[in-house]
């Protein structure tokens, strides 16, 4: 078999003196959309910041495409091809829809130009000279993967992308992560709407207590259903 993507291994982290991640174990395959599933608290949103190494310690490994990061800057690691998508989104006030969606630096060839962004984001473009934080919450989210879209990277952490938003928003999210899948990008993706995530996901990895506790693929999910409403308090 070939060598995941991603692979980490006993990945323990820390915020200050709080230890957060307990010896963490998954793998994410080139292509695949994989769902970190867990209650609140569980660690899943200090695993996307501990493999872009924002976090204040982390031991273990973190191997992306063969290669060891865990000791690298953040800024390293971006440029290598990973991409995280915060929960808060980080839409620049100061800047109009245009400008935040030329932020940040391209990083590698590969990525989505503008034309292709604004066919697969039709609002962004109409409202590209609107300032960034006027924008609606689900098309603040659609500019904040678009915009990651443009840099090239390959490997996309995505932090809670349909968090307080509209089941209409929520299925154009769907849609968006189906594109960007079909389009050879992969997605780590931690999701409280397990209904969503059961829509656009591979694979589950819960999470608890910094600890992941189970893998279950999606072919296997409703013969795991119940398992999983006790794993998620639902």
């Amino acid at each position: 078999m070939a060598e995941p993507m991603l692979q980490v291994r006993d990945l323990h982290a820390w915020y200050g003196e709080s230890h957060i991640l307990h010896g963490i174990d998954f793998d994410v395959a080139e292509g695949e959309v994989v769902t970190l599933l867990g209650r609140n608290g569980a660690g899943k949103t200090t695993t996307l910041r501990s493999i872009m190494g924002l976090v204040s310690r982390r031991t273990g490994s973190i191997r992306y495409r063969g290669a060891e990061i865990i000791g690298e800057r953040s800024d390293l690691i971006a440029r290598r091809g990973i991409a995280l998508c915060p929960e808060e989104r980080g839409i620049f006030a100061s800047l109009s829809v245009a400008e935040n969606l030329v932020l940040p630096p391209v990083v590698a060839p590969g990525g989505l130009d503008l034309a292709t962004l604004h066919t697969l984001f039709p609002n962004l473009q109409e409202r590209s000279r609107s300032q960034g934080t006027r924008l609606s919450g689900g098309e603040q989210q659609m500019l904040a993967i678009a915009r990651i879209l443009r840099t090239g990277a390959r490997l996309l952490l995505l932090d809670e992308p349909t968090e307080g938003l509209a089941p209409v928003i929520v299925q154009q999210i769907g849609h968006t992560i189906a594109e960007i899948k079909a389009r050879g990008f992969t997605v780590l993706l931690v999701e409280q709407n397990f209904r969503f995530a059961s829509t656009v996901a591979d694979r589950y990895y819960v999470v608890e207590h910094g600890r992941v506790i189970d893998m279950i693929p999606n072919a296997q999910l409703e013969a795991n259903m119940d398992k999983l409403h006790q794993y998620l308090g639902v």
